[in-house]
């Protein structure tokens, strides 16, 4: 009988505390709200951010509530929690679609990616997620007051991205895999036109295109690098590599590589 009075106990000591973690906070929203800003102003970050999930919590869909959950997501960014940043922006954008602050909320999703760039020689899952998320802001909100730094670190992602295929397709050189290579800078030349590798990118498709006997692309590449950037370094050398072989740079208007730089210009 003891023991089952001892395991009665217990249970009904967790059902308590179950009582209590469900339990809502009867603050009013507005009063938990400035208790989140007073605990953010004194720089206690962590505290701020349960305080805003509180009011969230306590008084859904409510004005102070929509508040709340974007700056839930402005203060992780502060305190580097760039995942729950994320998760917050996110929150707001699928609650509160038409708001004012939705391009703001994106701003907030894409700077969280951003920070979170590795070097160039890593996986750039997170630089993909930064670009295409400062892509979808703007697209979506063109004149907001973020959408110029959005369009300036959205190059900077594309170059990244660059960089990386660039490194990948130079491996594939070194080892004399050139088709695996031509992949990797065609899509370079493909989807990367405004970014500093495309030069070296169509530079290493005459190489990798004149070692495998495929001259016309290799005299294309070389024509459309010369028309583009005829000052350049990486022209002066496919040009040479051409002429070492009796060819010179001539352009297939048919070529996939003409296609994709037809209307091109240097920027």
């Amino acid at each position: 009988m003891a023991g089952a009075f001892v395991t009665a106990g217990l249970v009904a000591g967790c059902a308590s505390n179950d009582t209590d973690d469900l339990k809502i906070d009867n603050t009013p929203a507005e009063q938990m709200y400035n208790q989140a800003l007073a605990a953010q102003a004194a720089g206690k970050r962590a505290d701020a951010v349960k305080k805003f999930e509180d009011v969230d919590r306590a008084h859904p869909y409510s004005e102070w509530a929509k508040k709340a959950v974007l700056m839930q997501a402005y203060t992780n960014f502060e305190r580097g929690a760039y995942t729950d940043t994320i998760t917050a922006g996110r929150r707001f954008l699928t609650l509160y679609p038409g708001s004012p602050d939705a391009a703001y909320a994106q701003y907030l999703i894409a700077e969280a990616y951003f920070r979170q760039i590795p070097d160039v020689s890593r996986d750039q899952d997170m630089t993909a997620k930064a670009s295409q998320a400062y892509n979808e802001l703007v697209q979506k909100y063109p004149t907001s007051p973020y959408a110029q730094d959005a369009r300036r670190k959205l190059e900077i992602t594309r170059d990244q991205l660059a960089g990386k295929e660039m490194e990948v397709g130079r491996y594939y050189l070194t080892k004399k895999q050139y088709l695996a290579a031509i992949n990797r800078f065609k899509t370079v030349v493909s989807e990367y036109q405004t970014t500093r590798h495309v030069e070296e990118a169509l530079s290493r498709l005459v190489e990798c295109y004149y070692a495998l006997g495929v001259t016309n692309e290799a005299q294309t590449a070389a024509a459309v690098l010369g028309h583009n950037y005829p000052d350049s370094q990486w022209y002066k050398d496919s040009y040479a590599l051409l002429k070492q072989g009796g060819y010179e740079p001539s352009e297939n208007t048919s070529s996939w590589i003409s296609q994709t730089f037809k209307g091109f210009k240097v920027l």
